[in-house]
């Protein structure tokens, strides 16, 4: 294990006494380096991190992992029905969709058998660009011109986004209530596989509204190390990385609570008003009720019918008085009717600390990550930070406008041409939105001639390597399959007024999927919960 993951286990096992929200180069001291001083809350290292291999990387080693176990029947019969147990012991739990709103009932989520093999090198980088991801999302959300220019063709043909633009518009006219902003920031990633069969960090999206499931991978690292012990496989159960993202979200909030300055004062979980995944946000909230910090869960139609603002633009609802707002909800067209959308209003102009406010959740639109991936943009939001800057944009991917012009009917004519090489992805978050080969070739020779099409952009597709895994879903056969895999990063950043408070990466999310589906999360009922083992 070299000396990043070696801290980065230290650091993040709760056993150790150590706390979860540490930077990439705190997890290293020690091991590689002097600390330099750091203006947007950034910790700096003047020695880089040691890399975790010194080996060639070896397709082998991703492709063999687990592979006499898994082709072991007897085994894995024996063994899933444990791992169930113990998830459900470890409450890695979802409510049902018959009643999605009652715990007397619950399921496991969905998980692997095995944790999945991810290398070791691409996980560090995913963590040591976590900071700069939060910095760059924080800029772009105080840049007005930009956003306007950028989501310009967007609001003409998306209701969506341009509803929330108009509040956003509002808002500054205005002028913004709260000078505390609290980002809760997820990048994700796809691992792309070139000729050479080397692997590449590609990010997929940065989620900046939302961003789940924080919770149940805090416990599902448990489950896979303790099937790895059943299976007499101790060494391998202890290189596996302890993570808890639960607790680091839990600590920005407490932290913009704290910063907020009233004892009195709640926090406020606007959610669904179906609330199956609710054990996630339970870990969180638990990590908060700990500090002391009261957590109230409130619908938009609860604050429309409840809440208020007073002279001071103090939000109050059912009397009291709320210093965060933490969104899991507000992310997708059907969260909103009219009524939901006033309530929207009503929180983006109070005094409470909005995570996220809606400039950083227009951060997050498709629109915006490919405006980013353009030569020069980078450099308006980072000057004078060239390392940033090229670290950033390695790991983007093609990212391609729909614009009506000569470089959008290109890109149109390219994609009917050859669409198993691209995404079409509208500005939509929650998962299963995106389209693929034949149903990507048939929107786009519907709608090429449209502005329509502006509402998408194009992406390659990542070329992903895959591996052997069962995925355990209630109610539903065991069967292999060959499954790919996407790795996700927790940031949290608080910044107030032009000051950065706190700029952290706070753990990872890795989530599986069967080669056959070719979208959707673990909400949407594709993806499963997985655990990274590092190679």
């Amino acid at each position: 294990m070299s000396s990043f993951f070696q801290c980065l286990h230290r650091n993040l096992n709760p056993r150790k006494g150590r706390g979860v929200l540490v930077s990439i180069s705190a997890l290293s001291r020690g091991c590689s380096g002097r600390r330099l001083s750091s203006p947007t809350g950034r910790e700096k290292w003047e020695d880089p991190v040691v890399p975790i291999n010194s080996k060639p990387f070896s397709v082998s080693a991703m492709t063999t992992l687990w592979k006499d176990t898994l082709q072991n029947v007897q085994l894995i019969q024996y063994v899933a029905p444990i791992a169930i147990d113990i998830a459900l012991l470890e409450g890695v739990l979802m409510r049902t969709k018959d009643d999605p709103n009652a715990s007397d009932v619950v399921n496991f989520a969905p998980f692997t058998l095995f944790p999945s093999p991810v290398p070791g090198n691409l996980l560090e980088q995913a963590y040591s660009i976590q900071q700069d991801f939060n910095l760059l999302v924080d800029k772009v959300s105080q840049d007005t011109e930009f956003l306007e220019c950028t989501l310009a063709s967007i609001l003409k043909v998306d209701d969506f986004t341009a509803q929330l633009f108009k509040i956003y518009k509002q808002v500054v006219d205005e002028g913004i209530a709260q000078s505390l902003v609290l980002g809760i920031n997820r990048s994700d990633y796809m691992f792309d596989y070139g000729a050479d069969g080397s692997p590449a960090l590609k990010q997929v999206e940065i989620n900046t509204i939302a961003a789940s499931f924080g919770g149940l991978t805090s416990r599902t690292t448990k489950v896979h190390r303790h099937v790895l012990n059943v299976l007499g496989k101790s060494k391998e159960a202890s290189k596996l990385l302890s993570n808890n993202p639960s607790k680091g979200i839990a600590m920005g909030i407490a932290r913009a609570w704290e910063l907020y300055g009233s004892d009195r004062a709640v926090v406020m979980f606007l959610v669904e008003e179906a609330q199956r995944n609710i054990f996630d946000q339970r870990c969180i909230e638990n990590e908060l009720w700990i500090r002391n910090i009261k957590v109230i869960r409130k619908s938009f139609k609860d604050v429309f019918e409840k809440a208020s603002l007073d002279s001071e633009k103090k939000l109050y609802i059912d009397g009291e008085e709320v210093a965060v707002v933490y969104y899991r909800e507000g992310y997708m067209p059907r969260s909103y009717n009219e009524q939901n959308w006033e309530a929207r209003l009503l929180l983006e102009k109070s005094r409470a600390v909005k995570c996220p406010d809606i400039a950083t959740q227009l951060v997050g639109t498709k629109k915006v990550q490919q405006e980013l991936s353009r030569p020069g943009v980078l450099e308006r939001f980072l000057p004078n930070e060239p390392e940033a800057v090229a670290q950033l944009r390695a790991t983007f991917t093609g990212l391609y406008s729909l614009e009506m012009d000569e470089e959008g009917d290109k890109m149109v004519a390219i994609a009917i041409a050859d669409p198993d090489r691209f995404v079409l992805k509208p500005q939509r978050e929650g998962g299963g939105n995106n389209l693929y080969g034949n149903e990507l070739k048939q929107v786009l020779e519907k709608i090429k001639d449209s502005s329509e099409r502006t509402s998408y952009i194009l992406m390659d597709k990542i070329k992903a390597l895959p591996t052997l895994n069962y995925l355990l879903r209630a109610h539903c056969p065991l069967k292999i399959s060959e499954c790919v895999s996407e790795l996700g990063i927790f940031g949290v950043y608080i910044r107030h007024g032009q000051k950065f408070v706190m700029n952290k990466h706070v753990g990872h999310l890795l989530r599986t999927k069967a080669m056959e589906h070719a979208d959707g999360g673990v909400a949407a009922g594709v993806a499963v919960l997985d655990t990274p083992y590092v190679i």
